[in-house]
């Protein structure tokens, strides 16, 4: 089987659950019993930022890092697409845990399928900017900036050199700021006209066929199949709905969920 998961936020200073983290390590370890891939897409940690200086806080993380490096040493492939929470890796989380981390969105053959495979975030197609209403163009403009800001190698160049102490700050209190403003407010699926994702999905599959687009980033549930047969799955989480996809040796894809697997 090969599975796909995203958007645990392990760290998170806006979520008082001391087990969250081992949950989450409880579940790969479940998944690894069958498992030949995982897809980690993105946002695993509510920040994980990698500076020149050695990061003792780092090791909050360890079961989860160490269940990684178990994983990979057993043979399991795992590929760690980075979110909009941890783009600041440059190596050591490759080298700590034997993950293939991907830095874009890509596509590839899984199980015979050809898919794509993202985080999701700042996939928006400019035609559905160019037509929101401009309170809608704004907060995407803005996200827009922030994200360029992120993605700058000079800033990021910058930012590793800042001392983890100050550096952890500043990033915890950002996520925190983030995830309280999502959990207070969740925006839930806008409908197949208004969904972000699904209109990438759409403005791709003018030029191109693909079996699967997958994503997370947007904290909600969907296995919406398109006109041209393709089909948009949006992971969920793995902090509050505790959702995956499976996919089998044929390429048949399901989204799942612990919390029904449980009861």
């Amino acid at each position: 089987m090969i599975y796909f998961l995203s958007d645990a936020h392990i760290g998170s200073r806006a979520m008082d659950n001391p087990q969250h983290q081992l949950r989450f390590v409880g579940l790969l370890n479940a998944l690894a019993q069958d498992a030949t891939a995982i897809y980690l897409l993105g946002d695993i940690f509510d920040f994980w930022s990698e500076y020149v200086w050695r990061d003792k806080s780092k090791e909050e993380y360890s079961p989860l890092l160490d269940c990684l490096k178990e994983l990979t040493g057993r043979g399991i492939e795992i590929h760690y697409f980075i979110g909009n929470h941890d783009i600041w890796t440059y190596g050591e989380l490759a080298q700590r845990t034997g993950v293939t981390v991907h830095r874009a969105p890509e596509v590839t053959v899984v199980a015979g399928k050809r898919c794509m495979l993202a985080h999701g975030d700042g996939l928006v197609p400019k035609e559905y900017i160019r037509q929101s209403p401009k309170e809608i163009q704004r907060k995407i403009r803005s996200f827009m900036r922030l994200r360029r800001l992120f993605h700058n190698p000079v800033a990021q160049a910058l930012f590793r050199l800042v001392p983890p102490a100050l550096g952890n700050r500043l990033g915890y209190n950002w996520a925190k700021n983030s995830r309280l403003k999502e959990l207070a407010n969740p925006c839930g699926y806008k409908g197949e006209n208004r969904e972000e994702l699904v209109l990438y999905a759409k403005d791709q599959e003018q030029n191109r066929h693909l079996d699967y687009y997958i994503f997370g980033h947007r904290h909600i549930e969907l296995d919406l199949e398109l006109a041209t047969g393709a089909r948009v799955v949006i992971l969920g989480d793995c902090f509050r709905q505790w959702t995956y996809a499976a996919m089998d040796e044929q390429g048949k894809l399901e989204l799942q969920c612990i919390q029904e697997q449980n009861n």
